[in-house]
């Protein structure tokens, strides 16, 4: 079993457990765009209720995240690791086995609330696996390149299961590697033991924080379908950050606080949380959104599209993988951070000059080469992320971390496709032709994501101003057990 004193041997095979069960969630997430039509003419989707697949999904993971990290400070990690695991694994098989519109939706939403319960917990692991700041930087680079690499190579794999064999198969493919996960988690995993539920688990601070972000993730979500300026989406919001904000109220107040305020404490974790909402609005987005172009303007197929991406996971891969860490060593996570920054609002931004006959080397290659910048960017934000990770808080402050990146991928794809969209119907009422009415909507949504990114950079370079490395507290590279691990 693993914890910071084990052989390195072990924790590396912690990490790489960790790591394959993140994976699965992650391929999830970005597999099943690219299945979309089949499950529409398979189940007799209309347009509007087939976006009910994907957001039933992100409601359920962004809203159980922050009590998913806190439920495994208290019960234990590895507990709701493998539960988590073992959830998300029986939803696979419902989904697959799915023979109606209501039956896939319901299975779609189980499947985030086992995603959530393994993302929620995999970064506090990871940062009690790997106390010593040279080692955790490594690790959390490898755990980028896995969500980095993850959600291109999702596309890829889900062209290919979906032409041989069809879209259940998306699904059922999870079956085998979910249940090893689970396998591997009890084995690999040390049986960590929380102080349990009857220390006090801030039962109302749940309830308003899983209904506040379960309203807002579904709030947005639903933008492409009723407005930004409808009285839903007006009155969703409102409630949802009434129930937010009541819930920041309640963690001043509670003796055992669901997001303990000492987190938030840390200048760090603040930051690195308010850049991440920006960092994965723009980059999630985009992501969305060139996959739409080079199938709706340049006419790709799936498996077309989906190799067209693979540079951008290549350069992540080997960016995260042999770099980042290296740099974060010699120039510190505030360094690092701001140069992967700038290189994504760079990337983005070169996607402005696309046309409707726009060659892919010369226009879009730049910019996969480019999103190699991401590979700085993420393992640095993560470790700057959870910084104020101590044993105790070690899972509320990564189900924090991974709750603004749910909810920044949320907004971003929501607010950057509303733009595109509404670009693209005023071009098409001046007469221009569909293709050159559909790229006018996307250059100015990459001009958007662009200026989000450059948003990220100046708040990095204001409220982090003293470069460096990030301190590891003491409690958190203390010698003694850790209940993670």
């Amino acid at each position: 079993m693993s914890h910071p004193s084990s052989p390195p041997r072990s924790r590396r095979l912690a990490l790489a457990v960790l790591c394959a069960g993140t994976l699965m969630i992650i391929l999830d997430g970005s597999i099943v765009t690219v299945a979309l039509p089949q499950i529409q003419h398979g189940l007799g989707f209309s347009p509007a209720d087939l976006t009910w697949t994907v957001n039933a999904y992100l409601i359920a993971f962004g809203g159980l995240l922050l009590l998913a990290g806190r439920l495994g400070d208290l019960l234990g990690r590895r507990r709701v690791l493998v539960a988590g695991l073992l959830v998300f694994t029986a939803a696979s098989l419902l989904c697959g086995l799915a023979t109606g519109q209501e039956m896939l939706i319901a299975a779609r939403f189980l499947q985030g609330v086992g995603g959530a319960a393994v993302s929620a917990v995999s970064l506090g692991m990871i940062a009690t696996l790997f106390p010593e700041p040279g080692e955790r930087a490594k690790a959390l680079g490898v755990f980028s390149f896995v969500g980095a690499a993850g959600a291109s190579l999702g596309q890829v794999l889900g062209g290919v299961l979906t032409d041989a064999f069809g879209w259940p198969w998306i699904f059922l493919v999870n079956l085998p590697f979910g249940l090893a996960a689970a396998f591997a988690a009890v084995r690999v995993l040390a049986d960590d033991r929380g102080p349990g539920l009857r220390t006090g688990a801030d039962a109302l601070g749940a309830v308003l924080a899983t209904a506040g972000l379960m309203l807002g993730v579904a709030t947005i979500v639903a933008t492409d379908q009723h407005g930004w300026a409808s009285a839903r989406t007006v009155g969703g919001g409102v409630l949802a950050a009434a129930l937010l904000a009541a819930f920041v109220v309640r963690q001043t107040r509670a003796a055992t606080p669901l997001l303990p305020p000492r987190v938030l404490a840390v200048r760090a974790v603040l930051a690195a949380n308010l850049v991440q909402v920006l960092l994965v609005s723009a980059t999630f987005g985009f992501q969305i959104l060139i996959a739409l172009y080079l199938q709706n303007v340049l006419g790709y197929g799936a498996l077309a599209t989906g190799a067209a991406m693979l540079p951008a996971a290549v350069v992540i891969a080997v960016v995260s993988l042999g770099l980042s860490s290296r740099l974060v060593a010699r120039l510190g996570e505030r360094t690092v951070l701001l140069t992967g920054l700038g290189l994504l609002a760079v990337a983005v931004g070169l996607l402005t000059r696309l046309t409707a006959d726009a060659g892919y080397v010369t226009h879009v290659l730049p910019t996969m080469l480019l999103a190699g910048g991401f590979g700085l960017a993420l393992p640095a934000l993560t470790a700057l992320g959870m910084s104020g990770a101590t044993p105790e808080d070690a899972g509320a402050v990564s189900g924090l971390f991974t709750t603004t990146q749910q909810v920044g991928g949320a907004l971003g794809v929501a607010v950057l496709s509303t733009l595109a969209a509404a670009r693209a119907d005023a071009l098409l009422a001046t007469g221009q032709p569909e293709a050159q009415a559909l790229t006018g909507g996307y250059t100015l949504a990459f001009g958007v994501g662009s200026g989000l990114l450059a948003a990220a950079f100046a708040l990095v370079a204001v409220l982090l101003r003293r470069p460096g490395r990030v301190p590891v507290p003491e409690a958190a590279a203390a010698e003694a057990p850790c209940p993670a691990t």
